[in-house]
């Protein structure tokens, strides 16, 4: 189900303008009930004092959020477009504020291994630290939080939604959550306390002292591992590779469940040495038991050029990471492959069963194969 906040419009034209799509007509009545019940309002509702920066002299601003670092002046803001230095000191300008609130399949996020077939609430502020020129939301994330339509929710009201429509999971996603890290994070600490779990979806470019004050927050994280380089990094984000490895590191001590995305954009990041080192790095440095999604490209943004990934592709890596001794190879992107099934490691036998976001087998019982009784790696329902 999505639901975009676009304008206070009447109910017709909130579903006809908003193109909901729902899991079930009881949600489906129940949501829109909600959001036409707020206040939507184009540009940011209101400014709240930022963490991690520094002052500077001649009123400048320092962020130390993420890798950037981005020195700001008086009346400026950071590469992100919705943090601003005001007077010496620096605001974040999507608390409480964000431009989309979906309720989704835990498997869009993607995350195979944690508490499969049940349903995240997830949100997204506009903004973003990276300039994926693939990026399918580009339309929020590289927009402004004056040029997006916001609706004011505060950690509470996120964290009693989802008690109330039954989601286990609220999910920080869609455009890079680490620019609206405050919000984020008392989200997070509401949500513990009232037994809901939190989900991260990041391109990882977030600096260590922020991240170790989240990841104990966390529950569960999918990180883009977008590549294997810094010129592929430089050259399609905008950022740097090593930040985002140290990131994942982080996350793995922390005792974070991880996934990892990787897509394969054809001629940037599909050669054999590249798939090869990503995969030989996640095992060593994260661990066999890993998910690695493998996500198909379409041409969209600024790579209209390029052709989308062909599966063959896809499969190429998915036999790289598997010689690299990886236990959990998805492809996404691809709807009705076998590889977006679950296999137990040990018996190889079918123990979950997904088309698309669906699940329609579930063979585990305690986290174990019914088949074999092997220990699956993941966060399983009790």
């Amino acid at each position: 189900m999505e639901l975009f906040f676009e304008k206070i419009i009447s109910r017709r034209n909130f579903l006809k303008k908003c193109g909901l799509l729902t899991m079930s007509g009881l949600v489906l009545s129940k949501v829109t009930k909600f959001a036409e019940a707020q206040e939507a309002k184009l540009g940011y509702i209101k400014a709240k004092k930022a963490r991690y920066y520094m002052r500077l002299s001649n009123r400048r601003v320092k962020c130390t959020l993420c890798p950037r670092t981005c020195i700001v002046k008086p009346d400026q803001r950071g590469f992100c477009r919705v943090r601003e230095n005001r007077e010496g000191e620096y605001y974040t300008l999507v608390h409480s504020n964000p431009c989309a609130v979906h309720i989704d399949p835990i498997e869009k996020k993607p995350l195979f291994h944690f508490l499969p077939g049940t349903a995240a609430l997830s949100i997204a502020t506009a903004g973003c630290n990276f300039t994926c020129r693939n990026c399918q939301n580009h339309d929020i994330s590289q927009a402004r939080p004056d040029d997006t339509v916001n609706i004011r929710l505060t950690p509470g009201d996120l964290v009693a939604l989802a008690v109330k429509y039954e989601t286990p999971t609220i999910a920080y996603t869609y455009t890079e959550p680490t620019v609206f890290f405050e919000y984020m994070l008392e989200t997070a600490r509401v949500a513990r306390q009232k037994g809901v779990l939190n989900i991260y979806h990041s391109n990882g470019y977030i600096n260590k002292d922020a991240l170790g004050e989240l990841a104990p927050l966390l529950d569960g994280a999918n990180v883009d591992l977008k590549g294997f380089s810094d010129t592929f990094y430089r050259e399609i984000t905008g950022g740097t590779l090593e930040p985002v490895l140290e990131a994942l590191k982080i996350l793995k001590s922390n005792n974070v469940w991880l996934e990892i995305t990787n897509l394969i954009i054809p001629t940037k990041n599909d050669s054999d040495a590249m798939l090869t080192d990503l995969c030989r790095w996640v095992s060593e440095e994260l661990g066999r038991e890993t998910p690695v999604h493998f996500s198909r490209f379409y041409p969209q943004y600024k790579l209209q050029n390029l052709p989308p990934t062909p599966v063959e592709t896809l499969r190429r890596a998915a036999n790289i990471a598997r010689a690299c001794g990886l236990h959990y190879v998805y492809i996404g992107n691809v709807p009705g492959v076998v590889e977006e099934n679950t296999e137990c490691h040990e018996c190889g036998r079918r123990i979950i069963g997904r088309t698309g976001y669906h699940v329609n087998s579930y063979e585990l019982h305690a986290g174990r194969c019914r088949f074999c009784g092997t220990d699956i790696p993941g966060r399983w329902p009790s």
